[in-house]
């Protein structure tokens, strides 16, 4: 089993690193619009839709990315629009109505709901890493090391130190010792890079807020699979389960990141 994870999490990172370096903008978007609508099709599972429902869901997940490509858009200024309300979308989202549906354990099976969620989730995610690739390679990277490191951190100190359940009926494995080891790790390497490069240390505060939206991204998704009485959200990947699976604490921490850089130009649109 470790030896299979193994295997594909080398895989995985190296066709992702090649096609973040090496594709162009438009094939870097349409690359990661593929993995979106596997991710879609898990949603449509996970959500007990049925075939009527999955066959409105998905064509309407595949045409609102294409009409947020750059290349396709009507114009630079209609795109800005349709990204930024999405961005927003999910930023209320995450922040607000997700930590509420954790807390209430909420079971919601309306398929409208649940697919304009699935749209927004899922979307912004991708418009988050079409849209950071161009600040550069390194701006994709640092959000998902600051992600993945916390995983880590979380996973190695809730195994040492961990005692005390955060979410035991959502996903018994995770303990408030492992949340603070990840907070902890993330604190010491971003202190350290500041104090190296000379950044500014105001950072920080945004940097452990994506730590704690990428708990919250693992729990709703462990929430979700959980109501709807499945272990994992897909099979696609041999020792990993679905796609979802492998994205959970990305889902909110890209858009938050990408609303961040762009909330200036988001007050400018309100005030014009």
């Amino acid at each position: 089993m470790l030896k299979q994870r193994l295997i594909t999490a080398v895989l995985l990172a190296a066709l992702f690193l090649a096609a973040l370096f090496w594709l162009p903008n438009l094939a870097w978007a349409l690359f990661l619009l593929v993995f979106i609508l596997v991710g879609g099709w898990e949603w449509c599972g996970l959500a007990g839709f049925g075939r009527r429902e999955s066959a409105i869901f998905m064509p309407l997940l595949a045409g609102c990315g294409l009409l947020m490509l750059p290349e396709v858009a009507w114009s630079a200024a209609s795109r800005n629009v349709m990204v930024l309300a999405l961005l927003a979308a999910s930023t209320l989202f995450w922040l607000a109505l997700a930590p509420y549906w954790l807390l209430q354990r909420l079971r919601v099976t309306q398929p409208f709901i649940m697919g304009v969620l699935g749209v927004v989730v899922l979307l912004s995610a991708w418009v988050a890493l079409v849209d950071l690739r161009h600040l550069g390679p390194l701006a994709v990277l640092g959000v998902m090391a600051t992600v993945w490191l916390a995983d880590s951190a979380a996973y190695f100190s809730g195994k040492c130190f961990g005692k005390h359940k955060l979410a035991p009926e959502i996903s018994p494995g995770k303990t408030w010792e492992g949340v603070l080891g990840a907070l902890l790790a993330v604190s010491v390497i971003g202190v350290g890079i500041c104090l190296i490069w000379s950044l500014s240390l105001w950072f920080m505060p945004g940097v452990l807020l994506l730590v704690v939206m990428s708990v919250i991204g693992d729990l709703f998704e462990s929430w979700i699979k959980r109501v709807a009485g499945k272990k994992d959200s897909g099979t696609l990947l041999p020792g990993h389960g679905g796609m979802l699976d492998r994205i959970d604490a990305l889902l909110p921490t890209l858009p938050l990141t990408l609303f961040a850089l762009y909330l200036p130009l988001y007050l400018s649109l309100i005030r014009s």
